[in-house]
């Protein structure tokens, strides 16, 4: 396991610090929308397809066929051309002429889309609409070189971006509200809602703001508003607003991190650790017969195996009111990170730390 990394999320000598609405919460129905196309990316250095894929060669005699040229599917033979899928996310208020970026991805037995060019594909929606249209160069991160036995690449190869690749053929259809603002908070909590009622109830006027739940906040649209919506929601966007954060540790065992939230606290308690270690050995000897004795060379397999359990110590660790507290009561242990994350999740167990904890 890699080096534990232990973060401590939380400001020691500065005050917590208010969030703009705007990162807390988005406007309800003003959302984006997911786009998807299939194509086909040619010009590729015989790194495309297999060049029996049937998917490929029905494509590119009904893409030639709608240039005016008729070829038979069972005539084409090329490894130059990949079957991609493309995506796209397409912006609320997005306008006619508005240029997306897109994401291509091989769908067959391409091994890179490096150097190809992604012919007019439609993008279109869950309502089989095609609402932009996807052409281009595509940019790989990466490289694939391959040589007789061998081969080099670097990142994956597989898919790429094209910057721009996408253009909006139609309006997308988002609904400005008339009579009342929905805000729905990124992370629902219902301490974090009341503040936002009440932030905009200060600014607006008390009666403004009302929380549905953890996860929404209605605000009236009054009469200065009426025609200038756009106007309100920038507006609520400058509040800022103090979220109430839920005490969590995450910990990732396999990469042996683990994250403290700033809300955790830790109660007093007494902790005895041993690390039990196996080592198994392998020292493999062969069997030789003797000459003319026409009896076959044997390998006999030797494996040893030792068990050692270190020592059980009672350590007391003091409750904690604060992340650098518990971040500096768990360091004083001097466990590694498998004992640690151990630790944690039996103190979280016991009652002694106040947090959820989150395993990845």
């Amino acid at each position: 396991m890699r080096n534990l990394v232990l973060l401590a999320m939380f400001a020691v000598a500065s005050p917590a610090r208010a969030d703009r609405l705007k990162d807390l919460a988005t406007v309800e129905g003003v959302r984006s929308n997911q786009l998807t196309g299939f194509g086909l990316v040619v010009g590729l250095a015989g790194t495309g397809d297999d060049a029996s894929s049937p998917v490929v060669r029905r494509s590119l005699a009904a893409m030639l066929k709608r240039l005016g040229t008729t070829v038979d599917a069972s005539e084409i033979k090329s490894k130059n051309v990949a079957a991609v899928v493309i995506t796209a996310e397409l912006p609320p208020f997005a306008r006619p002429g508005q240029a997306l970026d897109v994401q291509v991805s091989s769908m067959g037995s391409a091994k890179s889309l490096a150097g190809g060019t992604l012919i007019t594909t439609p993008l279109k929606g869950p309502d089989q609409r095609t609402w932009a249209i996807a052409q281009g160069a595509v940019a790989v991160g990466g490289f694939l070189v391959e040589g007789g036995a061998g081969s080099q690449r670097k990142n994956h190869v597989t898919s790429a971006r094209i910057p721009d690749g996408a253009m909006v053929e139609g309006d997308a259809p988002t609904a400005m509200p008339v009579r009342e603002l929905v805000l729905i908070l990124r992370a629902p909590d219902f301490t974090t809602a009341s503040r936002v009622a009440s932030a905009v109830d200060a600014l607006l006027g008390p009666g403004t703001a009302a929380p549905r739940d953890a996860g929404a906040v209605a605000i009236k649209i009054d009469k200065r508003w009426t025609n200038n919506v756009s106007g309100l929601v920038a507006t609520l966007e400058a509040i800022e607003v103090e979220p109430d954060l839920p005490a969590r540790v995450v910990i990732d065992e396999k990469t042996g991190t683990v994250v403290i939230g700033g809300e955790v606290r830790l109660r007093a308690a007494a902790i005895a650790y041993g690390g039990l270690t196996v080592t198994i050995g392998e020292a493999p000897q062969v069997s030789q017969p003797g000459p003319f004795a026409g009896g076959t060379t044997e390998v006999v397999p030797r494996t040893t195996i030792d068990v050692s359990e270190g020592g059980g110590e009672l350590h007391a660790i003091p409750a904690a009111a604060s992340v650098a507290d518990v971040a500096a009561a768990l360091n004083a242990l001097g466990v590694k990170p498998r004992d640690l994350i151990a630790i944690l999740q039996t103190l979280h167990a016991a009652g002694a730390l106040r947090a959820e904890v989150v395993v990845l």
